[in-house]
């Protein structure tokens, strides 16, 4: 057992020595430049470096960069847990519930509608719902392993969320000026129709620095982490989909039930690492380290996934997913707003 540790260690050291490498300045870089963020960079290092590397040298990299794109980006799910507590969440965000519930609904049904009629591949609209519902690259980090969506696909969503996510940071607080929306009101909408959590906070604090006092940043937060709860039930059932999917198939799956596959195991441990913050009621002093280390192993693991990805591919494929993220983008906006109104918020 011992000699296969160590077996195994000698395959997938320079892989993953190699997406740490790509990992720190694309980290340093999403911290200069928060609306992009540090795992696109990721992404798009990896991608240009794939173009550059030959094969034949990239073949010692492949064990520890496979190993990379999927256990760490599981380890980095799981971390993200310890951001969460549950009872902090239950008080400040159950106002939103309504129209988050509402939000990621609407994206999820647009996303499996525009499936059905543009023919896109089911993994990757799973993939841009949830993470266009949710929160982004944590959602797709998190949704990936249980659907068994590749790189390729993964680095999909990914690009089509942060082309929204940039645009949303930068257009969101002038709409929400221009129509009306209430300190309270803009902190909704962007907690609930901005995908990503960075570019939540890029939003929310532009904001607030056209309206001085606003104070948006904290409830924008909190209404975001929120939706990040939803994770859990979507990558359950996502999960129970996929058994399903596999028993009708037929064949040895029809006649097995994997419960390790109802339920993931990295994301039991995340609801454990959330239970487990909010219980002990951990100080920002522990769980703040503990967030960064897992955004900075969701960027490692990004830049993993561009390493796999075919940028040429990806190219000449993009156009119906980024239609389906703008349908889902508009259609969340919409719904947010709408919900504010029949509230009474705006």
């Amino acid at each position: 057992m011992r000699m296969e540790l160590v077996k195994d260690f000698g395959k997938m050291w320079k892989g993953v020595l190699f997406a740490l490498a790509i990992a720190v300045p694309a980290w340093l870089l999403g911290k200069q430049f928060e609306v992009v963020g540090g795992p696109v960079f990721a992404i798009l290092i990896g991608m240009v470096l794939a173009l550059l590397v030959p094969a034949e040298k990239g073949e010692p990299l492949a064990a520890g960069v496979r190993f990379t794109s999927k256990k760490v980006l599981q380890y980095a799910v799981i971390l993200l847990g310890f951001g969460l507590n549950l009872a902090q969440i239950a008080q400040v965000g159950m106002t939103s519930l309504p129209i988050i519930v509402s939000t990621i609904t609407t994206s999820l049904v647009v996303s499996y509608a525009l499936c059905r009629a543009l023919d896109i591949p089911g993994k990757i609209s799973t993939l841009i719902g949830v993470g266009s519902s949710i929160c982004g690259g944590s959602a797709i980090a998190a949704t990936a392993p249980v659907i068994e969506a590749d790189d390729e696909e993964v680095a999909q969503a990914i690009s089509v969320i942060f082309l929204f996510n940039v645009i949303a940071a930068l257009v969101f607080p002038t709409l929400g000026g221009a129509l009306g929306l209430t300190n309270e009101g803009f902190g909704l909408f962007a907690g609930t129709a901005v995908n990503d959590t960075s570019s939540v906070t890029a939003a929310a604090a532009a904001w607030d620095g056209m309206h001085p006092g606003a104070n948006t940043l904290d409830a924008a937060t909190i209404v975001k982490l929120t939706r990040t709860l939803a994770i859990i039930p979507i990558t359950l059932a996502l999960a129970f989909w996929q058994l399903r999917q596999a028993r009708r198939s037929g064949g040895e799956a029809r006649s097995t039930f994997s419960l390790r596959r109802a339920f993931p195991t990295f994301i039991v441990f995340f609801v454990l690492a959330s239970v487990v913050t909010t219980v002990f009621s951990l100080p920002a002093a522990v769980t703040a380290p503990v967030k960064e280390l897992s955004k900075f192993l969701i960027v490692m693991a990004m830049a993993a996934i561009g390493f796999n990805t075919d940028l040429v591919k990806l190219v000449r494929t993009g156009g119906k997913p980024i239609l389906m993220g703008l349908c889902c983008w508009v259609a969340i906006a919409c719904v947010s707003l709408g919900m504010q109104h029949v509230l009474g918020i705006w």
